[in-house]
């Protein structure tokens, strides 16, 4: 009986899309990328879902237009991450370091009654993380949930490696304080 045949990587995905404009190859790359995708920007976000999956479109038609651009110096994951960090830094120039507003959750309300500890726990957390700098956000998000290297983070970001490691020490610090505050 013979085996299934193996997946296509992430490269002959591309090389389809560019040679044949094979738009079900890119349909593909998407399903592979977009939970990654979408994670990142919901951090990046605040926890906001609809306008992470409005950034998460955004990104994935940015890389369609802009796939002959990519060189395959760096995973595709890290090009893709840097579309969706590009993308959310230009979400609003004018407020582009502006901290977001978390979900609210009311101290009285039902709903926080009935949240078991975990989920406030995560909720203190992000919204510690949202009161952070977009690019000290995208830095500790980008090194911690996506488990990228601070050389691959500095790639995606693009900025020096020392600039990356100063933006993760000052998230970290940031977050530390806050999180100590909770009650």
């Amino acid at each position: 009986m013979a085996s299934p045949p193996e997946a296509p990587t992430d490269a002959e995905l591309i090389t389809r899309v560019l040679v044949r404009d094979d738009r079900r190859a890119f349909g593909e790359l998407v399903a592979r990328h977009q939970s990654a995708v979408r994670g990142l920007l919901r951090r990046l976000t605040g926890g906001d879902v609809a306008q992470a999956d409005d950034l998460a479109q955004e990104t994935f038609l940015r890389a369609y237009r802009g796939l002959r651009g990519y060189r395959g110096g760096a995973k595709f994951s890290s090009w893709l991450y840097r579309i969706a960090c590009n993308v959310f830094f230009s979400r609003d120039r004018g407020s582009r370091d502006a901290p977001l507003e978390p979900p609210a959750l009311e101290a009285g309300s039902t709903e926080v009654a009935l949240l078991p500890d975990l989920i406030l726990e995560r909720h203190d957390l992000e919204k510690a993380l949202a009161s952070l700098k977009p690019r000290e956000r995208a830095a500790l998000v980008l090194t911690y949930a996506n488990e990228l290297t601070h050389e691959e983070a500095a790639v995606v970001l693009d900025c020096p490696v020392g600039t990356l490691k100063t933006h993760v020490a000052r998230a970290k610090e940031k977050l530390r304080r806050q999180l100590e505050e909770v009650p």
